[in-house]
């Protein structure tokens, strides 16, 4: 209820209003007749539930109208497609873009109840492995925040990504039911969906003009239905849409089956269609496996693809030869690729249009990203399995590679090694379809994400379609979104900025430079530092309750959270650990900067080396935390289950952030730009984002380490020799030893062999290469911690610099230079006291 200037009563709307008293009454509201509860016998779930339902009212209220004007102004949308979207939870993140964090808070509390509490009951939608799709959803952010129509599109897996859980220190994967509370946030859009065929063959025929065409008749058909989640933007009335398809049969049960007593039978269909999206990456290692994630793949784009065109079709009637006017496709990676050949199917069979018209169509529509500079990272499938599965698609990409091998030859006379190599069928052997080839084919444009992965991408792996094509290729850095990994994430830090500068930092990064002529003030070195011990002592806290280990928040706390591959090398991380252990142990009376080493990640169920690093830092943990003599100077803390919700607390509390990966390995990296974005400084390498982290925050605000690119390829094609480092370097020799011999096994002296052997015979991460360089630096790390007003000022600094890996300047760049859209702001109609009826507080009529 609000009053106005002539006394009179305003009573807002339980569904959209902002107001304190409104928003208890609305929670409630909920409470009772959406979750069936009083609050006596209400659970924390249900208190939860509620508050989400109270907050999903006020997004509706902003999305349904958005649409509605897309649809009206006839414009063009991005359709962002992706295998992944790590969204994290979304209550903290909805209330921030709302403005209503504050009020909802105190509201929550008048009731009796804690909103950090409420958080913590949220179950994260695991619906992604890492930077992939992460990045997926801070584009949405972005999108919605930048008011460009947008609709993300993937899958709605059943169960996400493992949970993790550390078992004598070795990994174990838990199934991640993401759902079984269900989703307070997503509307089920059962009117819309769409039927996805597979199997079966193909008949040819000319149609009425005696053109040639293709019938597919498939094996069987799965339903697609679309689960709809608003993005909200920030202080904005856009939201993007995430539209994500459940997999379900076209005939659940057979009754007739079930009367002749073939009980598993009768519900075969059922249980094999939902197979498609029940879990986030199948196990590909066997057949079966590798056809599922196919399945998957084409079970996405072709629902996507199509509903596009239902959206276009609706406009007006609009015809299919302009669909790239309504649309502009985004591939995130190879695995929405077959939205190319799908794309063409419903032009060609669908809407009868000949093959150079649909191939402009396509062309004009679709659009690539690369994630990766690892070959054997690039998807390709055997002919066998996708024949069988997608006969149809087989036909058209074979069609397609057949004119654009024409084009090849063409452009290269007489090079048939440069047509074997950039044919989307590899004969090399056994016959495959190489979707990166694909994709770079079928798209108008293609895009590496950093500065140094678009080089390599135009160098190394695509250096040939670079060659064909040098205007299709560009660069767009990734980004992270300021409204989760700072507003959100590190209150304290987001308060005291805004306190000096104001709040347009939230919409515009760059913002951010006015903190650089404070970076030297002592009184405002003294609250920067304030804010990092009070996440410090948040995480320290966590530890202690999650995981029993005591940790120094007065330490360094230094930390590597990824994936855990050796590419990415954490192993190099606790070579450096058992560096400072064995100093320690040879002078206890040494002085060193007390570290706290915190390591999160998950590795891929299938990969023993991964698994093996898991292990070798909780063993080495063991040892170090349990030492008399190290007087916790050197503890170390492995997280299990890292993710959005544990990450939340890991990056405003880092000091110093690894991002140590082997120059020329990592496309990019966005766990680097929330770490710089938080006050850490960075030890890296000249790696993916890393060199453009540098640049931005200064040289001598960055701490540097290890070969360059250009250096790895020249001594590996000398013939690197990791043992002869082995063999001189006396710190890293007795780290090995220490690891070879069992020092941290005992029960299984042999256990990491195979760490050592990876190392001293082959490393082909090159850590041996890159040790001593490493430790030296992290000397100099520890010089410079000891002084908190330089080491203060450069985290300023840091901050301060940190505009550009805002996923807002990414997606500007998408809009300007690929995708061609421009922002649409709407107006939600305001309350008008006027045509509403006033009350006052006795309820009678003014």
């Amino acid at each position: 209820m609000k009053k106005t200037d002539n006394n009179h009563y305003i009573i807002e709307d339980d569904r959209t209003g902002i107001e304190k008293e409104t928003l208890k009454r609305a929670f409630l509201d909920n409470l009772y007749y959406l979750q069936g509860k009083i609050p006596e016998l209400a659970t924390r779930n249900d208190f939860y539930m509620a508050l989400a339902y109270t907050v999903r009212d006020r997004l509706l209220h902003r999305h349904l109208h958005v649409f509605r004007e897309y649809i009206k102004q006839k414009c063009r949308m991005v359709a962002y497609m992706s295998a992944e979207f790590l969204t994290g939870p979304h209550l903290g993140n909805n209330l921030i873009n709302l403005g209503l964090y504050d009020n909802v808070e105190e509201a929550i509390g008048e009731l009796g109840l804690d909103l950090d509490d409420l958080k913590e009951q949220e179950e994260e939608p695991g619906l992604g492995n890492g930077g992939l799709g992460r990045l997926a959803a801070c584009f949405l952010d972005s999108l919605a925040t930048l008011d460009i129509p947008a609709l993300g599109y993937g899958i709605r897996y059943e169960f996400g990504i493992f949970d993790q859980k550390i078992v004598d220190g070795w990994q174990v994967e838990v199934t991640d039911k993401w759902l079984r509370f269900g989703n307070p946030w997503e509307i089920a859009q059962i009117e819309l969906t769409q039927a996805i065929k597979f199997g079966g063959h193909t008949k040819t025929y000319y149609d009425n003009r005696g053109k040639y065409r293709v019938y597919w008749i498939p094996e069987y058909v799965v339903i697609a239905v679309p689960y709809d989640t608003a993005i909200l933007g920030y202080a904005t009335n856009t939201s993007s849409i995430l539209r994500l398809w459940k997999a379900e049969a076209a005939e659940s049960f057979d009754f007739q089956r079930f009367n002749q007593g073939d009980y598993y039978g009768a519900v075969h269909n059922k249980v094999s269609s939902e197979n498609i999206s029940k879990v986030l990456y199948p196990n590909d290692e066997k057949l079966s496996g590798k056809e599922l994630r196919l399945e998957q793949q084409y079970f996405f784009t072709s629902a996507s693809i199509q509903d596009m065109m239902r959206i276009h079709c609706l406009e007006d009637h609009k015809e299919p030869e302009t669909f790239f006017m309504s649309f502009t496709i985004q591939l995130n990676d190879t695995h929405p690729s077959l939205a190319i050949p799908e794309l063409m199917r419903i032009l060609l069979d669908n809407y009868r249009i000949d093959w150079d018209q649909a191939w402009e169509i396509t062309t004009k529509s679709i659009n690539y990203t690369n994630h990766t500079l690892l070959p054997e990272a690039l998807e390709k499938w055997s002919l066998s399995i996708f024949g069988n599965l997608l006969p149809r698609h087989l036909e058209i990409i074979l069609e397609i590679n057949y004119h654009f091998l024409e084009l090849v030859r063409k452009t290269f006379p007489n090079d048939e090694h440069r047509v074997s190599r950039m044919s989307i069928i590899d004969e090399s052997g056994e016959k495959y379809v190489r979707m990166a080839h694909l994709a770079c084919v079928g798209s108008s444009a293609i895009n590496g994400v950093a500065a140094l992965h678009t080089d390599l991408l135009k160098s190394g792996i695509l250096k040939d379609f670079y060659e064909l094509w040098p205007n299709k290729f560009s660069n767009k850095t990734n980004g992270v979104t300021p409204r989760r990994w700072l507003v959100l994430n590190n209150r304290p830090l987001a308060n005291l900025i805004s306190d000096k500068i104001g709040t347009d930092w939230v919409k515009d990064l760059y913002e951010l430079k006015k903190l650089e002529k404070y970076a030297s003030n002592k009184s405002f070195q003294q609250g920067w530092r304030s804010c990092k011990n009070s996440v410090k002592e948040y995480l320290a806290n966590y530890i202690l309750s999650h995981l029993g280990i005591k940790v120094n928040p007065l330490s360094m706390f230094d930390i590597l959270v990824k994936r855990i591959h050796e590419y990415k090398r954490q192993h190099l991380k606790v070579l450096h650990i058992i560096t400072l252990y064995n100093r320690i142990k040879e002078n206890p009376e040494i002085d060193i900067v007390p570290r706290t080493f915190i390591f999160g990640g998950k590795a891929a169920p299938g990969y023993f080396m991964a698994k093996l690093i898991i292990k070798l830092i909780n063993s080495v943990a063991e040892v170090v935390n349990n030492d008399p003599d190290i007087k916790d100077r050197l503890k170390v803390v492995f997280i299990p289950d890292f993710n959005i919700k544990t990450s939340q607390h890991i990056y405003p509390a880092g000091d110093l952030s690894e991002q140590i990966s082997t120059a020329g390995k990592e496309a990019s990296g966005t766990g680097n730009m929330k770490f710089t974005m938080n006050g850490a400084l960075t030890i890296g390498t000249l790696d993916g984002a890393n060199i453009e982290i540098r640049d931005e925050v200064g040289a001598e605000n960055f701490f540097l380490f290890g070969l360059k690119t250009d250096e790895v390829s020249r001594m590996k094609s000398q013939g690197y020799d990791p043992h002869s480092y082995y063999e001189k370097n006396a710190e890293l020799h007795k780290a090995l030893e220490m690891i070879k011999t069992g020092f941290f096994s005992r029960d299984k002296p042999d256990l990491f062999q195979p760490v050592f052997n990876s190392l001293v015979f082959r490393d082909e991460y090159m850590l041996l290469a890159d040790y001593q360089s490493y430790i030296d630096c992290q000397d100099k790390v520890d010089s410079i911690f000891r002084d908190q007003d330089t080491w203060t000022k450069m985290s300023i600094l840091n901050v301060a610099r940190s505009g550009k890996f805002s996923s807002d300047r990414t997606i500007k760049e998408y809009c300007n230079e690929i995708w061609k859209v421009n922002p649409l702001p709407v107006k939600i109609p305001k309350y008008d006291p006027k045509t509403q009826t006033n009350m006052k507080l006795d309820g009678s009529k003014n």
